[in-house]
C-alpha cells in the first residue's frame, strides 16, 4: 500500500497492491478509508491499478467508502480498475453509482457541480422573471380596488375592480408560479440538507404546501368569511410524519408564505423571496457544523451474562455518548442504548468492535433510528 497526500487540496491517494479479498487486504482497506474520512480529508482516491482481483468483501469496502463520502458531502474516486475488477463492478451495477476514472489526472481534477449550477441558474431566471413581471405590472392580480369617485361601505354604489387579469387563466398562472417556486426551493434545499438520504415525502410536501398557500389566497380573495372558513378547516389537519430538522420546518413555513404571495398576485415579492431564500440556504450551510447522529443500538449477548464492561469500553474509546434504555434477561441478555454519534462514526466499524471477533460474548448488534414520540 502506498499513500500520497495533498494537504492543500485535502486529498489523499491510497494505492493497494494486493488482491482485495476477505480475510486480508479488503478489511484493512475498508478500515483505512473510514479512518481517512474521519481525519478530515475531503477527497479520497483509490488507485486500483495495482489490484489484480477482488471479491465481495473488496467491493463492500469500496461501496462503504462511497456511502461515507455521500453522508459527509465529500468525494470518493476509483482509478483504473483492471478488466476483472471492472467486470465485478458492472455485475454489481455500481459503475453508474461510483465515480470511476481512467487516470490519476482525471481523479485530481475538480468536478463541476452541474446540479448546483443549473439549479442556481433556474432560480435566478424564475426569480428575476417574477420580479420583472411584478415591477412592470404592480397592480397585477389585485382585486376589488376602489376607483376614484366611487363610494365606500354605507354609501351608494359598489367598488369596482380595476384588475382585468382576474380570470381563471390568471389564477392558474398563480398556481403554476407557486409550483415552480416550491420545486426550485426544494431542489436547492435538498442539496444542503443535513440528512443526505432521499426524503421524497418531505420534498413533495414542500411543493404542495407552496401551492396550498397560493390556492388559499385565491379562494379567500377579499372575503373575511372565507378566511375564517379555511382557518377552521386547516385546524383539523395534523402532520403525522415527524420532521426532525428545525430548518426543514422553517422552510415549510417560508414556502407557505411564498405561495401566499403568488396567490395574491404579488409576483415581485414572491420572486425576491425565492431569490433571497435560495441564496441564504447555502450561506447558512457554510457556517453550520455537522450535527451528531442519534441512533438506538440493540446488543444481544450469547448467554445470561451481559458484557457491560466491554460495551462501555468500546463507547468510551470511540467517544460515544450513550444512555441505557432497556435491559431484558432470559436465555440471552439484551440491552438497548440511545447513542450519540459523530457524522464520521461508522456503524459497521462500531459493530465489529462490539462483537470483538466473537470473543466478547456478544451474539448480535443492530442499529436503528430512535422512535419519535
Amino acid at each position: 500500500m502506498t499513500t500520497e497526500k495533498h494537504s492543500k487540496s485535502h486529498r489523499i491517494v491510497l494505492s493497494p497492491q494486493e488482491p482485495l479479498v476477505a480475510g486480508g487486504r479488503a478489511e484493512e482497506l475498508e478500515g483505512q478509508i473510514q479512518a481517512v474520512f474521519k481525519s478530515g480529508f475531503a477527497h479520497v482516491v483509490i488507485d486500483l491499478r495495482g489490484v489484480p482481483s477482488a471479491d465481495s468483501a473488496g467491493i463492500r469496502a469500496l461501496v462503504r467508502g462511497h456511502t461515507t463520502a455521500q453522508r459527509l458531502t465529500r468525494r470518493f474516486t476509483l482509478v483504473s480498475p483492471n478488466p476483472q475488477v471492472r467486470e465485478l463492478l458492472e455485475l454489481s451495477l455500481l459503475t453508474n453509482v461510483l465515480e470511476v476514472v481512467d487516470t490519476l489526472v482525471e481523479a485530481k481534477s475538480k468536478t463541476v457541480p452541474w446540479e448546483r449550477i443549473w439549479s442556481g441558474l433556474a432560480v435566478a431566471a424564475v426569480g428575476l422573471a417574477l420580479v420583472g413581471v411584478g415591477v412592470a405590472w404592480p397592480d397585477l392580480g389585485l382585486e376589488g380596488v376602489v376607483l376614484p369617485g366611487t363610494s365606500f361601505l354605507g354609501q351608494a354604489g359598489q367598488p369596482q375592480p380595476t384588475n382585468l387579469m382576474a380570470n381563471p387563466l390568471f389564477e392558474l398562472a398563480k398556481l403554476v408560479a407557486a409550483a415552480v417556486i416550491g420545486m426550485l426551493v426544494t431542489v436547492v434545499h435538498r442539496q444542503y440538507r443535513v440528512e443526505k438520504s432521499a426524503n421524497p415525502a418531505l420534498d413533495q410536501a414542500q411543493v404542495l404546501l407552496c401551492i396550498a398557500g397560493a390556492l388559499m389566497m385565491i379562494i379567500i380573495g377579499n372575503s373575511v368569511a372565507r378566511a375564517f372558513g379555511i382557518a377552521g378547516a386547516a385546524s383539523i389537519i395534523r402532520f403525522r410524519t415527524p420532521v426532525e430538522d428545525a430548518r426543514d420546518i422553517t422552510i415549510l413555513f417560508i414556502l407557505m408564505g411564498l405561495g401566499m404571495a403568488a396567490g395574491l398576485g404579488a409576483l415581485a415579492v414572491a420572486g425576491m423571496g425565492t431569490l433571497f431564500l435560495c441564496a441564504m440556504i447555502p450561506i447558512l450551510n457554510i457556517f453550520s457544523s455537522d450535527r451528531p447522529r442519534t441512533m438506538m443500538v440493540e446488543i444481544v449477548s450469547e448467554d445470561r451474562e451481559f458484557p457491560t464492561a466491554h460495551v462501555y469500553q468500546v463507547f468510551a474509546v470511540n467517544g460515544i455518548g450513550f444512555e441505557p434504555r432497556e435491559v431484558s434477561q432470559g436465555d440471552e441478555a439484551t440491552a438497548k442504548y440511545l447513542t450519540t454519534l459523530r457524522p464520521t462514526d461508522s456503524l459497521e466499524e462500531l459493530s465489529v468492535q462490539l462483537m470483538g471477533d466473537g470473543k466478547k460474548g456478544i451474539k448480535n448488534v443492530s442499529w436503528s433510528a430512535p422512535k419519535r414520540g
